[in-house]
C-alpha cells in the first residue's frame, strides 16, 4: 500500500497544467476518415515516459477554446488537458498516490459530437497504445471507462464480460496490472451504485497500487 500522496484531497481546479511536450509518435495518421474530419489535432500521451502508472482515457472531447489553458486534448494535442474531466482524473490519480503518471487515450482523435469511439476506431488506434505501453513499461495501467478498458484488454488478449464488475478489480497482463476505473463523466453517478464515496473509491485504489 502506498502512503497518502502529499496532495491528498486536491481539488481539480488546483491541478497544475502539464507543461511538458506531448509524446508524439507520428506527424499524422489517416486510418479513420471520420476522425480525421472531426479532429483538430491528434492527441498524444503526456507525462514521464518511465512512469510506474499509465492512465488510459477513451477519446478526447471537442475541447473548449474559451478556456484559459485547460482547453482539452483536441485543441492542445495533449491527453487529459480538459478543464473538467482532465483535471478531475489528474486529481483522482494524485489523491491515490500515483502521481506523476503518464496520460494517454485509447483513441487519439476526437469523435464528432463526443460519441463513443467505434470498435474499428479502437482497433485502428491500438498499435499506438501498444507502442506507448511498451515504451513506458508501467507496473499499473488505469483505463478510465468501458471503451478504454476494452482497448487495453484487447491488447492483452483479455475479455471484458461486464464493465462495472471489472472496476477496481486488478487483472495481471503482459503489459502490467490493469485496474479499470470509472469514466470521469459518469463517476459521480456510478460511485453510489457501487457502494462507494469518492473517499472510499480513492482509498481502495491507493491500496491496490
Amino acid at each position: 500500500m502506498r502512503p497518502p500522496h502529499e496532495t491528498q484531497g486536491v481539488k481539480p481546479s488546483e491541478m497544475s497544467y502539464p507543461d511538458g511536450p506531448a509524446n508524439r509518435l507520428a506527424d499524422d495518421c489517416r486510418r479513420c476518415p471520420a476522425l480525421c474530419d472531426s479532429r483538430e489535432r491528434i492527441v498524444w500521451g503526456v507525462g514521464p515516459t518511465d512512469a510506474e502508472v499509465v492512465v488510459v482515457g477513451e477519446a478526447p472531447a471537442a475541447g473548449d477554446p474559451e478556456a484559459d489553458r485547460w482547453q482539452g486534448g483536441n485543441l492542445t494535442g495533449k491527453a487529459y488537458t480538459s478543464r473538467a474531466s482532465g483535471r478531475a482524473v489528474r486529481a483522482l490519480i494524485a489523491d491515490a498516490g500515483a502521481d506523476p503518471a503518464y496520460y494517454t487515450n485509447a483513441v487519439k482523435c476526437h469523435p464528432e459530437g463526443n460519441r463513443d469511439p467505434t470498435a474499428d476506431e479502437r482497433e485502428h488506434c491500438r498499435s499506438w497504445l501498444a507502442r506507448e505501453l511498451r515504451s513506458v513499461g508501467p507496473d499499473v495501467i488505469l483505463p478510465t471507462g468501458k471503451h478504454a478498458t476494452l482497448s487495453v484488454f484487447a491488447l492483452a488478449d483479455e475479455s471484458l464480460d461486464g464493465f462495472l464488475d471489472s472496476v477496481l478489480e486488478p487483472r495481471e497482463t503482459a503489459y502490467g496490472t490493469v485496474i479499470p476505473l470509472l469514466h470521469p463523466s459518469y463517476q459521480a453517478v456510478w460511485l453510489s451504485r457501487l457502494d462507494h464515496t469518492r473517499e472510499s473509491y480513492v482509498g481502495m485504489l491507493r491500496e491496490l497500487l
